[in-house]
């Protein structure tokens, strides 16, 4: 069974995910090509949005 832990990222998550810098990833969700949620002052990722903007990437490419 999945936790929601496990379904919501952090930045240095998904940087590592994504083998991308702290700014690249601030600037896909400023542009809203990555979704996310504020709870308090932190910043978290849904893991399926992670997923999405992936396949995203790869159909934009082909």
């Amino acid at each position: 069974m999945t936790t929601a832990t496990e379904e919501l990222l952090t930045v240095p998550e998904v940087m590592a995910l994504l083998k991308l810098g702290r700014s690249t990833v601030y600037d896909l969700i400023r542009s809203r090509r990555l979704p996310s949620i504020t709870i308090g002052r932190s910043r978290r990722i849904p893991a399926p949005a992670v997923r999405t903007f992936i396949t995203n990437c790869i159909e934009e490419a082909a």
